[in-house]
């Protein structure tokens, strides 16, 4: 059964019951997806709300200098999408990438849609996972305007210890706003006794 971890994860919030796991298997489709392969890019309308099963994504911007800004890291169990443009259905000015080869199941928009009409307890479900999501992002966004860059770091570090494994350097500087190299100097400081 291929949307066995979706299942789980839905039931560990709420349990489901035999209509609305049907429901999920039939209206979630796998995705292979390969290393540095994008799910959406500058442009497109993000047509899909994505659920990780096995891999590691980011999301990022490009800014008008060309430089890459991560706005958010994903792996196994974690959502993924532009939901300005899942809803508004309006292009997108991010890129989804996978930074490993990845497995996923995504719905689309107008069969999730379908489902909180027909089964309302997906409503609630979607309604707490957008909610963490915006405390996450609101928690960000306080970090980047009253933090340093090494209180940054350290909260990223004891936050997604499982991260630094498999997201290099570059991309977690990206993603707390800092140059490579301040990172390494950070990182180096961190380690003095």
């Amino acid at each position: 059964m291929q949307t066995e971890a979706l299942i789980q994860y839905f039931s560990n919030l709420l349990p489901l019951s035999p209509a609305e796991k049907d429901f999920v298997e039939e209206n979630f489709s796998l995705r292979k997806v390969k290393r540095r392969q994008f799910i959406l890019q500058e442009g497109d309308v993000c047509m899909h709300n994505t659920f990780v099963i096995e891999g590691c994504f980011r999301m990022y911007f490009v800014d008008e200098k060309g430089k890459e800004h991560n706005i958010q890291f994903a792996v196994e169990n974690w959502w993924l999408g532009d939901l300005g443009s899942f809803h508004s259905q309006e292009p997108s000015r991010l890129y989804i990438e996978a930074m490993e080869n990845s497995v996923i199941l995504q719905i689309k928009r107008v069969d999730q849609l379908r489902l909180f009409v027909e089964y309302p307890k997906f409503n609630r479900l979607f309604r707490v996972i957008t909610e963490n999501a915006l405390v996450s992002t609101q928690r960000r966004i306080l970090q980047n305007i009253s933090s340093t860059a090494e209180e940054r770091y350290v909260d990223f570090r004891n936050r997604y210890p499982d991260f630094f494994n498999r997201i290099s350097n570059v991309q977690i500087a990206s993603y707390l706003g800092v140059t490579p190299e301040f990172l390494s100097t950070i990182r180096k400081r961190l380690v003095k006794p």
